[in-house]
């Protein structure tokens, strides 16, 4: 036992404290906080004249074994009692238990408000920082309610004491973080900003923090922070270190509130006054001039103090754009980290670089450092560095190194992690379009990128080819030409396929005075494709056919023999077999002039923002994209790039909406695919390329509706396919289908849980008017309730929603909730309803227990209706370990060493509802060779009439067969609870 100092005044919990240190076991210690849990009850409900000394040690004793791990459901109406006290280390106690123990929702709120208010109007220094620090502990809305307007006047009081107005400036941080529609601007708001120039560089610290955060809400109201910062900013930074000694760390002086203070001047403007910007930028050059300095102590807290402060200063240059002679110099210094020994700073001078690439004044200055900035992308060990080293290339190309830049980053591909290959593919395909002086080197570009790294381009990617080579009249040829060379390849990319069939289907003619590339050889390359590659493929194949029926009328026999075997007249897929039989009656019944009308050259696309960089833009997040779109940078003289995401989002649909959606499911009412000269005018021609899917016009169209379908929709089933799956886990995928996944990550704390449902978009259209609701059944409505949070009506193309639902068990169910999701893809209504793996045991809280204690309360279970027991044969090959994991997951606990038979594994834990809680016991005995008897018994009868005297007989055989088996027993305070458990349970293995 450790000593306890005479002075000490609560020896009895030093004494617990080591009596739980000196348990043996967990249950041990359980047992020991029981006693002490029932030693501490009976003195609170006993003793009414319990003296301040042991409310005190006990209401410690009961935050040590909070801490612990362990509920505590008494004692905080005596904690609140010590609040009273005028004892300093009575009221922290009452305080810190509060501050951990207290609920916002609690009923006692209003006696700790009473007792913080008392103490902050005590003008108590030391009572007051203790209210202080409980209210931004707790930060409750109510709290905020009642001391929002207190705090500030205590702020700015002339005679609060300095560690007051440093507790009150944090404390009115914290209140403005969780309620800001609560904090008054008021008469408060000018004198806090006086602060800045208090003598205590402390209350200076925190008012700064204050300030920056207001400043943020309401800037105009903080704008004369502005002067006071810089005047405090200088002081700092051209004093030595000897004069601020209580605030210097390792030699630099007062680092914390130098980079406070330059990021409050970020949240302006330079300042218009030309004395204050140039004081400001007398302060930032000398702490430039700092930074280039031998350092003053070999520590590594020195270095970091100092480097904090260089970045900050480099980042309000970044932010002013104002001055070329500091950013020149912020970029020389920043390129001097790119091969710093430490990771950190080499990965900030990256992060800062990219933002300084935009400026007009420091474009040339980072360019001087490419190579640096390549050589660390290829030796570079750290992932997240090579992906700043890719964003600072990305940003500071232009016309003069694109091609350098464009050709590092596609070696470096073949490489790269898979985790930023996506985002290295959107960049490259936007850098070589938007620099691509000769449009050849753009097509080389994208199918060598696409060759590299074809699972990782995007149908972006290939759209925007496709809609520049049509756009370009002097690259058709040659795309043609580059495709049909690729397309020779033994082993293609499905992407480069989609690029080859549509190009040579407009533009193939181009190229077919070639024998090398005449009609039929164009169409066999292309075919010799078409086995390997999937449905939306195939089905543009077949539109290039129809095409090339066109263009070239001397294959058409052939390719009507295609289009009429059986593989594609009776294909399984209806999108391919309605294409083949329609191509294939068009091609026989339209003359020569309609053909040359429906299948003529596809007219050229509206120019807009590019689908690549919108995708790039959502995929990095607003502010994370460094901006190469500026108008002074654009070499083509175009500003098609400069405008702001939320201006993409609301353009007109752009190539991300399925170019052709051979994939999309149609509306059971729509009409099949039809060919007209109207459909050819159509104000969008790029929702479909090929113009497959166009709506017939008025006038009627060329073909007769062959596969017309105006049946009513089928009643909607409910998915259970992986709903077992979710019985010993939590997290995983709910549902798939070819649009949309859905999965789930859930917890669960005795009879309350909360669900996170993720919805992906696996296509790249938008999915509109999208909704999710929880259905449950009448009865299931009474014992179980499922609060749901709404979700955004538009998932995006490739974006993920999540939906937040809230789960409480009122009592013991069987049934489970269906979760039905509908919206709208392509014009089609979409419905799904999935259930919801919400089952009884996911209320589980497992209960350790000893073997004694087991089948003590095994043997009070014993009733008839509250065992269930069921011998099955098991599904999967017995592993201890796995079975081991699926009983955990179940929710129970593992009871190791209980049962006498090593092999057997038996659980315990109690489910917990709002009306009651039901214990639960299990025991599962594996039988690795059970001994099964198989009889079979065989009777003949001989024909009587020619063997009338030979007597019937009868053969029985008896086989014994060796399977694996198990005995799944549960006994249980309740039988219905019994009985779901065993079904659930007995379905895992």
């Amino acid at each position: 036992m450790p000593a306890v100092s005479k002075g000490d005044g609560m020896r009895g919990l030093a004494v617990f404290i080591s009596d739980i240190r000196n348990c043996k076991s967990k249950e041990a210690e359980i047992k020991r906080i029981n006693k002490e849990l029932a030693n501490i009850r009976s003195k609170f409900k006993g003793d009414k004249a319990l003296d301040g000394y042991s409310k005190k040690k006990y209401v410690c004793k009961l935050l040590f074994i909070f801490l612990l791990g362990h509920d505590i459901d008494f004692g905080h109406m005596e904690a609140v009692n010590l609040l009273s006290s005028n004892k300093y280390t009575e009221k922290q106690i009452g305080y810190l238990f509060i501050s951990v123990l207290v609920n916002s929702n609690s009923d006692l709120i209003r006696l700790i408000n009473n007792g913080i208010k008392n103490d902050l109007g005590s003008r108590n220094p030391t009572f007051m920082n203790l209210a202080l620090h409980c209210i931004a502990n707790v930060g409750s809305r109510e709290m905020a309610e009642a001391f929002a307007s207190d705090i500030p006047r205590i702020l700015v009081a002339g005679d609060t004491m300095d560690s007051v107005k440093q507790s009150a400036a944090l404390c009115l941080l914290r209140l403005n973080r969780t309620s800001p529609d609560l904090v008054p601007m008021g008469e408060w708001t000018a004198r806090v900003v006086h602060l800045l120039n208090d003598q205590h560089l402390g209350v200076v610290t925190a008012a700064t923090s204050l300030i920056t955060t207001l400043a943020q809400k309401s800037p105009d109201d903080f704008k004369t922070s502005i002067s006071l910062a810089i005047a405090r900013l200088s002081r700092i930074v051209t004093s030595a270190s000897i004069d601020l000694q209580d605030y210097t760390y390792y030699f630099v002086a007062a680092p914390w509130l130098s980079v406070k203070l330059l990021r409050l001047l970020q949240c302006y403007p330079p300042p218009e006054d030309a004395a204050l910007r140039s004081r400001l930028t007398e302060c930032l050059e000398t702490i430039l001039n700092k930074a280039q300095e031998p350092p003053k102590s070999k520590k590594v807290q020195h270095s970091n103090a100092k480097n904090a402060v260089l970045f900050e200063a480099i980042s309000l240059i970044i932010h002013h754009d104002s001055e070329p002679t500091l950013l020149v110099r912020a970029c020389n210094q920043l390129g001097q980290f790119l091969q710093h020994r430490e990771t950190n700073l080499r990965y900030l001078a990256l992060e800062s670089m990219c933002t300084l690439a935009s400026s007009e004044f420091s474009h040339e200055a980072v360019k001087t450092h490419i190579e640096t900035v390549i050589n660390a992308l290829k030796t570079e060990r750290d992932v997240s560095v090579r992906q700043r080293a890719v964003d600072l290339l990305y940003a500071m190309c232009d016309r003069s190194n694109a091609k350098q830049i464009v050709a590092e980053m596609l070696s470096y591909l073949e490489t790269a992690d898979y985790s930023i290959r996506e985002e290295i593919v959107l960049k490259v395909a936007i850098l070589a379009e938007k620099y691509a002086v000769d449009y050849t080197w753009y097509v080389d570009t994208i199918l060598n990128l696409i060759r590299i790294a074809g699972d990782y381009v995007s149908e972006e990617v290939w759209y925007r080819v496709i809609q520049i080579v049509i756009n370009r009249d002097d690259v058709q040829g040659y795309a043609a030409k580059t495709v049909f060379e690729a397309l020779q390849a033994p082993a293609c990319h499905e992407n480069l396929v989609k690029v080859g069939g549509y190009i040579l289907g407009e533009f193939g003619n181009l190229i077919a005075g070639d024998s090398r590339s005449s009609p039929l050889v164009q169409f066999n390359l292309l075919h010799s494709k078409f086995h390997l590659c999937s449905v939306p493929t195939r089905a543009l194949l077949l539109s290039a056919y129809i095409k090339f029926i066109n263009l070239f009328p001397e294959v058409k026999a052939t390719i009507q023999d295609v289009l009429r075997s059986d593989s594609q007249l009776r294909n399984a897929d209806v999108e391919l077999q309605q294409r083949a039989v329609e191509y294939l009656r068009l091609s026989c019944i339209a003359s020569t002039d309609i053909l040359a009308t429906v299948l003529e050259e596809m007219p050229p696309f509206p120019e807009r923002e590019s689908s690549i960089l919108a995708k790039l833009k959502r995929k990095k997040g607003p502010g994370h994209l460094p901006d190469i779109d500026d108008a002074r940078r654009n070499v083509n003289g175009s500003t098609e790039h400069s405008e702001s995401t939320e201006a993409t989002s609301k353009s007109s649909p752009s190539l991300m909406t399925d170019l052709l959606p051979t994939n999309r499911p149609r509306p059971a009412s729509s009409s099949p695919i039809m060919l007209s000269a109207g459909t050819m005018s159509s104000s969008h021609p790029f929702t479909d390329l090929l113009n497959l899917n166009s709506t017939p016009s008025a006038g009627g169209s060329l073909l007769i509706d062959v596969f017309s379908d105006n049946s009513t929709p089928a009643s909607m089933d409910v998915s259970e396919e992986n709903f077992s799956r979710f019985v010993c886990k939590n997290n995983g995928v709910l549902y798939e289908n070819q649009l949309l996944q859905i999965g789930l990550k859930s917890e669960y704390r005795q009879n309350l849980g909360r669900m996170y449902v993720f919805f992906g978009n696996k296509t790249s259209t938008q999915f509109l008017s999208f909704s999710s609701v929880v259905a449950s059944q009448d009865t299931l409505k009474t014992q179980l309730n499922v609060q749901t949070k709404t979700v955004d009506p538009i998932i995006e193309g490739g974006a993920q929603v999540q939906q937040i639902l809230n789960i409480e068990c009122v009592s013991d169910f069987t049934d489970a909730p269906v979760l039905n999701i509908q919206f709208r893809y392509g014009g089609a209504l979409q419905n799904i309803a999935v259930k919801l793996p919400v089952m009884l045991n996911k209320f589980f809280q497992p209960t350790e227990m000893t073997s004694q204690d087991f089948f003590q309360r095994w043997k009070q279970l014993g009733a008839p209706q509250q065992e269930v027991q069921k011998i099955f044969k098991a599904k999967h090959s017995m592993d201890t370990d796995v079975t081991k994991a699926k009983i955990l997951g179940f929710g129970v606990a593992l009871l190791d060493g209980v049962d006498p038979n090593p092999a057997n594994f038996v659980g315990a834990g109690v489910i917990h509802t709002k009306s009651t809680q039901v214990g639960c016991l299990l025991r599962l005995e594996p039988n690795t060779q059970a001994e099964v008897k198989v009889k079979h018994t065989h009777t003949h009868t001989p024909n009587p009439v020619l063997n009338h005297n030979i007597p019937i007989y009868r053969v029985t055989v008896c086989v014994f067969v060796f399977v694996q088996m198990y005995r799944l027993t549960l006994r249980t305070s309740r039988d219905s609870v019994s009985q779901r458990l065993c079904d659930l349970l007995s379905e895992q293995f």
